[in-house]
C-alpha cells in the first residue's frame, strides 16, 4: 500500500493547480452558453436556475461517490469538472440577474468568482489569483473525498457535498454582488 507524504501532497496540489489556471479555466468559460443562462433565468427565476445547477452538481458527486473507490477515481475528474461549470453558470447567472446583460468578459467573472471563494482579487487577473481559486476549490473536493470511498453512503455524501456547496456558492455571490439596484421610470 502507498503511504501519503504530506510534504509531496502540498507539492502535488499546487502542480494541479497550476495545470488548471494554464487553461482549464478558460476552457470551462468558453464552453458555457451565456446566452442560455439568460433564457434559464428568464423562465425559471434565479433561484430556481441556481437550484437546478445545484441537482447537476449533485448528480455527478452521487455517481462518482456510487461504487466506492473505482467510480471514485474513474468519475472524480468528470465531478471535479461539472462542479466547476455549475458554479460558474450560477455565477453567470447571478451576474446577468444583477447587471441585466448576459454577455460577461472573463476578467470580471474571474474576479467575482476570487471574491466569492475568499480568494484576494487584484484589479486585474493574474496567474497568482487564478492559482489561488484552482487551489481553493481542489482543497475543497479534496476534504470531501475520503467520505466518498463507501459504496451507496459516499453517493450521498458525494451528492449532498456537492448540491451545498453550489448552493453555498451562491450565496456567497448573491452577497457579494447585493441586491439589483431598481430604477423606475415615471
Amino acid at each position: 500500500m502507498k503511504l501519503i507524504k504530506f510534504n509531496k501532497l502540498g507539492a502535488d496540489i499546487k502542480q494541479q493547480a497550476g495545470k488548471l489556471t494554464d487553461s482549464g479555466f478558460k476552457q470551462v468559460y468558453n464552453h458555457i452558453d451565456q446566452l442560455k443562462i439568460k433564457k434559464g433565468v428568464d423562465s425559471l427565476g434565479l433561484d430556481k436556475f441556481i437550484n437546478q445547477c445545484a441537482i447537476m452538481a449533485a448528480g455527478s458527486g452521487a455517481i462518482a461517490g456510487s461504487g466506492g473507490m473505482i467510480t471514485l477515481i474513474a468519475g472524480m475528474p468528470v465531478d471535479f469538472i461539472n462542479l466547476i461549470t455549475q458554479q460558474f453558470r450560477v455565477t453567470m447567472a447571478i451576474m446577468y440577474y444583477n447587471k441585466g446583460s448576459y454577455h460577461i468578459g472573463y476578467e470580471e467573472f474571474m474576479n467575482l468568482v476570487a471574491t466569492s471563494l475568499k480568494v484576494e482579487a487584484g484589479v486585474t487577473l493574474t496567474k497568482t489569483m487564478m492559482e489561488g481559486i484552482a487551489e481553493k476549490l481542489l482543497m475543497l473536493l479534496g476534504t470531501r473525498t475520503a467520505e466518498r470511498i463507501i459504496p451507496v453512503v459516499g453517493a450521498v455524501i458525494g451528492g449532498t457535498a456537492n448540491y451545498l456547496f453550489v448552493k453555498r456558492m451562491a450565496d456567497s455571490i448573491k452577497e457579494t454582488y447585493g441586491e439589483p439596484m431598481v430604477i423606475q421610470v415615471s
